[in-house]
């Protein structure tokens, strides 16, 4: 799919993969919504990156009633949509489930899988009005596919996400709508700060490599270009699908022990 010349809706635009999608997005010459729940990072996006062609909205993507006011702003600037990336989330504290609170639990699921139901929702009939090639893009994660001690809330809303994206793959494959599932593994954002979490790593497990968030972006998009389904983004994701495919129990095993360092 050609990027020039889009209009892109990013959300969770303002820092980590989302700010690098924006600014790469930009540099291709599309016409990026940056969504985000921070308006002071969203207003240092807008000085920073200083384009006619950026425009933002301060949406919580875990309120139904703020995405649907966001909807009402972005057809106020843009006559319709092309591409949709649902980037934004959240982790939740590393602890056991039975250690997590109603809040805490909603909160995980309604940013990660509803806010994404409900945008696309909201935006379906816009995709689907004409006969142009368009692009649902949702950004799961490694543990949409893998369980991690300490994030089973995560995992799970982050697996919803994941279903309900191949089902729409299966649901708009005779349409002009294309869709692509994101799998990352670790990668260097600041999604813990984002999400009030603290972490106590051992020195081993910090020396793990993260994927960049500028090398995620481009791997995204260049997956956007080539009408990709399903990405798998970093050497630990990729990994993790073998290991788990070939014996789930040890690779579980395996990752409790690896995280045995974090606090819970």
């Amino acid at each position: 799919m050609e990027i020039r010349k889009q209009n892109v809706i990013v959300t969770g635009a303002a820092s980590g993969l989302g700010l690098e999608l924006t600014k790469q997005l930009l540099n291709e010459g599309a016409n990026v919504a940056a969504v985000d729940i921070n308006e002071e990072n969203l207003e240092k996006l807008e000085l920073d990156l200083n384009s006619k062609r950026l425009k933002t909205y301060v949406v919580d993507m875990g309120n139904v009633d703020s995405i649907k006011k966001f909807r009402e702003d972005y057809k106020k600037d843009y006559s319709d949509v092309d591409i949709i990336i649902n980037n934004a989330g959240i982790i939740q504290p590393f602890v056991k489930v039975d250690s997590l609170d109603d809040n805490t639990i909603n909160k995980v699921m309604n940013i990660n899988f509803f806010g994404p139901l409900n945008l696309i929702r909201l935006f379906m009939e816009d995709l689907t009005k004409d006969k142009k090639e368009q692009y649902i893009v949702n950004v799961s994660s490694m543990g949409g596919f893998f369980p991690f001690p300490g994030q089973t809330i995560y995992g799970a809303s982050k697996a919803a996400l994941k279903i309900f994206t191949e089902g729409m793959y299966a649901e708009l494959e005779k349409t002009n709508v294309r869709v692509m599932i994101v799998l990352p593994g670790a990668m260097d954002t600041n999604i813990t700060k984002n999400s009030n979490v603290a972490v106590s790593t051992t020195k081993e497990e910090s020396s793990f490599k993260m994927l960049s968030a500028s090398d995620g972006a481009s791997q995204i998009i260049n997956g956007i270009k080539k009408n990709k389904f399903k990405l798998f983004l970093g050497s630990d994701a990729k990994f993790l699908k073998f290991l788990y495919k070939i014996n789930s129990i040890w690779a579980i095993r395996f990752i409790n022990k690896k995280m045995s360092g974090i606090n819970k």
